[in-house]
């Protein structure tokens, strides 16, 4: 799609982790040891935030945002797939016209900028579909849209050993994709056990912002 970020364009072992919390039924977790973990090793990550684990969650947001070890992002308001004609992903229908995106993507757009400060950089939809309409409303919107080229997780799903092999696949440039509220899965184990093998193969972790400047 026009616009969306998959990898990034710098030199050496660099790579970025980025973690999402969708928020909703069931989806409202927080990870915890997952944090701990990215604290302790003075790891850096950008988290996508959608409104609803924002409401559930407004103490741990506001400890987040102000971590400068971490970058908050745009995960939606109601985590749809953005569609401009309702194309599902997941089982989970997408917006239906371009007036559902626009409010997919700047919904949540104003309570970050409300609770941050300043607006968000970046913007992954809920199941990170999107199509190439609803991608150059995102970049009118004044944001960059996210994907990825490492599944860490499966959507939460991942045991820590698939987790753990699914970041072999990290390479210079990866974007990696995972998921910040589901504690009972096996991210948090799984992030753990391979990113320090990643650290000492001299791979260094940033921010989206970090890497793409413009």
């Amino acid at each position: 799609m026009p616009g969306a970020l998959s990898r990034l364009s710098v030199g050496g072992k660099t790579a970025a982790l980025t973690f999402d919390a969708c928020g909703g039924k069931g989806g409202s977790g927080y990870d915890s040891a997952l944090i701990a973990f990215l604290r302790r090793r003075s790891v850096p990550a950008t988290l996508f935030i959608n409104s609803r684990w924002i409401d559930e969650n407004p103490s741990v947001f506001k400890e987040l945002a102000a971590d400068p070890l971490f970058e908050i992002a745009n995960h939606g308001t109601r985590h749809l797939p953005l569609s401009v004609s309702g194309r599902s992903a997941y089982r989970i229908p997408g917006t239906r016209d371009a007036g559902e995106v626009f409010d997919e993507v700047s919904g949540n757009r104003a309570k970050l900028a409300g609770l941050l400060g300043h607006p968000p950089r970046f913007f992954r939809s809920g199941t990170a579909y999107c199509d190439d309409v609803a991608a150059r409303i995102v970049t009118d919107l004044g944001e960059r849209f996210a994907s990825f080229d490492v599944n860490s997780d499966g959507g939460a799903t991942f045991t820590p050993a698939q987790v753990h092999q699914a970041m072999q696949g990290v390479r210079p440039g990866s974007v990696v994709i995972g998921h910040m509220n589901h504690p009972q899965g096996g991210t948090a184990r799984g992030i753990s056990s391979s990113v320090p093998q990643l650290l000492d193969r001299g791979y260094v972790f940033v921010r989206l912002s970090d890497a793409v400047k413009a």
